[in-house]
């Protein structure tokens, strides 16, 4: 079984997968902006950057990817890509299946966003070994986040969902608390980095 994990890890990091990933999440990202004009269309520039969140999350990864397949890293980048890729994929997930108990029906492209976003979330966990962000990071990702939950719930920059209006309060609730565990997580990996940092420099 560790044989199987040893090989999975290493595949991951395989570059022309590292290519093909990069492409992926770049058509996603670039998608997820299309998806977002209309909304951008109407927001008020001071606030553009906080709109798009699951593309900018997506937008995250791809430099992290890019970065990878030239053998670099960012430390930063990389904990805002596992932070946002959990929480907004996570996020949009519950948002379709919430509408569809709502409306009762979401369409082809309700479950397309639903498959597409647990995608962005599981990706952000397959490379956990692989990042190499310390507490720093994730504090100033931490930053970041809870800044545009309050853009989102507290200025009403939030995604429109049109059938969720009325749970608009609630949403933002579940939206904090989600940003918290995604965060805690973040330090909780932060913590394995640093702990196998000290073991390799005993070793």
């Amino acid at each position: 079984m560790q044989s199987f994990a040893i090989k999975i890890s290493a595949w991951l990091m395989y570059r022309p997968f590292l290519i093909l990933l990069f492409f992926v999440n770049l058509g996603g990202t670039i998608y997820g902006y299309i998806w977002y004009g209309w909304q951008l269309a109407i927001t008020e520039p001071i606030f553009l950057i906080f709109v798009p969140d699951s593309p900018t999350a997506s937008l995250f990864f791809t430099v992290v990817l890019g970065l990878w397949i030239f053998g670099k890293q960012n430390r930063l980048f990389e904990a805002l890509a596992f932070v946002t890729l959990i929480k907004y994929g996570l996020w949009a997930v519950v948002m379709n299946l919430l509408t569809l108990w709502e409306t009762g029906s979401i369409g082809l492209i309700g479950w397309m966003l639903i498959g597409s976003h647990f995608a962005m979330a599981l990706q952000a966990v397959l490379y956990i070994e692989h990042y190499r962000f310390g507490w720093l990071a994730v504090a100033l990702t931490a930053v970041w986040t809870l800044h545009n939950d309050v853009i989102d719930y507290v200025y009403g920059q939030m995604p429109i969902y049109s059938t969720l209006s009325e749970y608009s309060s609630h949403i933002g609730y579940f939206t904090f608390w989600l940003s918290i565990a995604c965060v805690s997580f973040a330090f909780f990996v932060a913590h394995l980095n640093r702990s196998q940092s000290v073991l390799v420099d005993h070793s």
